[in-house]
C-alpha cells in the first residue's frame, strides 16, 4: 500500500506594514524610560513596510526603521499620543 506524502507547507513571514496615518508606538528600551510614540507621515518601503518617515508630538521629523521594541498602532485605534 502506497502511502500519500504529506504536502511540504511554506510559511512567508510579514514583517511590520504600517499606513500613513499610523502610529508607531516605540517601548522605552530602560527601567524608568518613557514610551514615544510618532505618527507615520510616509511610508518608504514596498508594502507598507519600512522605513517610515515619522513626526513626534513635539514636531520633530525622522526617517525610522523600527526594532523589536516597535509596534504599529492602526490609526483610530485610541491610544494615547502623548510620550
Amino acid at each position: 500500500m502506497r502511502h500519500r506524502q504529506d504536502e511540504v507547507r511554506t510559511t512567508e513571514v510579514i514583517g511590520m506594514q504600517a499606513n500613513v496615518g499610523d502610529r508607531l508606538h516605540v517601548r522605552g528600551k530602560i527601567v524608568g524610560q518613557r514610551d514615544r510614540f510618532a505618527e507615520i507621515i510616509e511610508v518608504r518601503g514596498d508594502d507598507g513596510r519600512p522605513p517610515y518617515r515619522v513626526r513626534f508630538p513635539d514636531g520633530h521629523e525622522s526617517l525610522l526603521y523600527p526594532g523589536p521594541d516597535c509596534v504599529v498602532e492602526p490609526a483610530g485605534s485610541g491610544g494615547s499620543a502623548t510620550g
